[in-house]
């Protein structure tokens, strides 16, 4: 039984994740933390690394601290819940920063409805180079017109 409490959390933890995502995005990134993701927006540098990539570093840490609590303080529910954060940042960078973004150039031939449809909504967002006025969604929940 203990099982289907362990894949609730992991599934529960996913899509709060995604939530989390779009919240932090609307109104941590492009409002308080702007200087962090502004890079991300309009490259200023000639690095690889973007200071956007703090966001991706503090949810490692987070998901990193909940498998040190289910390891060192026997809290069972940590693991599904650090599993689930590792599993969407995962997802995430595969969809946003390797398939989108190409900081990889793997998935470059991908072309269906739903990819045509990802990049669109992620473009249209990142037309805007300023703090305001982007479009803001999750990385699974795309509105319906960007899918012509």
């Amino acid at each position: 039984m203990q099982i289907v409490f362990w894949i609730l959390i992991f599934l529960g933890t996913f899509f709060i994740m995604e939530f989390n995502a779009w919240f932090t995005h609307k109104y941590i990134m492009h409002g308080f933390l702007w200087n962090l993701h502004k890079d991300h927006h309009h490259k200023d540098h000639d690095s690889w690394f973007e200071r956007n990539d703090v966001f991706f570093m503090f949810y490692a840490v987070v998901s990193m601290t909940c498998f040190y609590l289910w390891s060192e303080e026997q809290l069972w529910y940590c693991l599904p819940i650090g599993v689930g954060i590792m599993a969407y940042g995962l997802a995430y960078f595969i969809v946003h920063d390797i398939f989108i973004h190409q900081r990889f150039k793997w998935f470059r031939n991908i072309d269906n409805k739903y990819a045509r449809g990802v990049r669109r909504a992620h473009k249209i967002h990142h037309k805007h180079l300023g703090k305001g006025n982007g479009e803001n969604f999750g990385m699974l929940i795309i509105p319906k017109k960007y899918f012509k």
